[in-house]
């Protein structure tokens, strides 16, 4: 991942014996741990490896007591997320999303820096896209009452929301999403928080290689590939995050920011679509990208924030592409070299 990284070359028990990076200062950059696997290191390790390789930011997908504990002292950013499940308990009453928070965050809070609390992952649109404003209005309430003004609550959504986003100025919510979208969106304003987006440009190139450039799908067209008016784009990343950008600004919202959640390349699975080296060039220029502060042509000078899908391989996933997404295999090999040796 970048010209000022680390790279991941040996097992987990070798990267002791090494000083890895330029600078051991922590990089801003996330990696999203999911534990959909038998055979991944304990979360202790884990936290380790990620300390060891200076990522800054952690985002897991439900509150594990064993993560939460290894987390503790680690300086790690944490993004933290609801179980898709529990959101219509949160929604219900303050009562319950108290119940929540106390259990999962607060015993934690002096400990863990906490930077976001995301209510469901690409719910909207869908049965429970309805939870998802009274969960982050409830829980926002408790966070406010304990004045942790630093931790701000969220959501995650897919790029299908949208219901265009080519050019990017055509940016629109998808009808199905509208309703629930500008409910979420205007809460994030009030409380100057950020959407969280997945954007997975692979799935767009592997879905149409006709139309859609595998250069622009990777961060490697030598120049602009869409013109959109003024604003040219040389990425799909970029193009997905402002068509994001407009679509709010249609409905009166221009202060939120977005921040990618999820974005990555699977290494195998589908064929030449996915292979080692593909999924390398696609996670350096990611990081690349986000480490030298790189926004996008809508909003050139807002701050953006990444994170890459995943840290580990994870074999209880559906076969396929699904299961190839890590940086790591389970016993803390890289599946590729990602950073760069300082």
């Amino acid at each position: 991942m970048a010209s000022t990284l680390v790279i991941l070359v040996l097992p987990i028990v070798a990267l002791r014996h090494y000083h890895i990076g330029i600078t051991m200062a922590q990089l801003d950059i996330g990696v999203n741990y999911g534990m959909v696997g038998n055979n991944l290191p304990s979360p202790a390790t884990v936290v380790q490896l990620y300390k060891r390789c200076n990522i800054g930011k952690m985002r897991f997908f439900d509150p594990n007591p064993d993560v939460l504990n290894a987390l503790r002292g680690s300086g790690i950013d944490v993004t933290l997320g609801i179980k898709d499940q529990d959101l219509p308990s949160i929604a219900s009453s303050a009562d319950a999303a108290k119940t929540w928070f106390d259990t999962n965050v607060q015993p934690y809070v002096s400990d863990i820096n906490f930077q976001y609390i995301t209510a469901g992952n690409e719910v909207v649109p869908g049965d429970l896209a309805q939870y998802v404003l009274l969960a982050m209005q409830n829980l926002q309430a408790i966070i406010s009452n304990y004045k942790y003004t630093g931790l701000r609550v969220s959501t995650v959504v897919a790029s299908s929301t949208l219901g265009s986003s080519y050019p990017p100025s055509s940016g629109v919510f998808a009808d199905v999403a509208r309703a629930d979208m500008i409910g979420i969106i205007n809460f994030l304003s009030h409380t100057s928080s950020p959407l969280l987006v997945n954007v997975y440009p692979y799935f767009a190139y592997a879905s149409d290689p006709t139309n859609v450039r595998l250069d622009y799908a990777q961060f490697t067209a030598p120049g602009p590939v869409v013109q959109d008016g003024s604003l040219s784009y040389s990425n799909l990343l970029d193009a997905t995050v402002d068509a994001f950008y407009w679509a709010m600004e249609k409905e009166g919202v221009s202060n939120v920011d977005v921040v990618v959640s999820e974005s990555g390349w699977p290494s195998a699975g589908n064929g030449g679509f996915t292979t080692p080296q593909l999924t390398q060039t696609y996670n350096q220029n990611f990081v690349k990208k986000f480490l030298a502060k790189q926004a996008t042509p809508k909003r050139p000078d807002h701050y953006l924030e990444g994170f890459i899908f995943a840290m580990f391989n994870e074999e209880q996933k559906p076969q396929g592409v699904e299961q190839n997404w890590g940086l790591f295999y389970p016993d803390g090999t890289p599946v590729y070299p990602v950073f760069s040796w300082g």
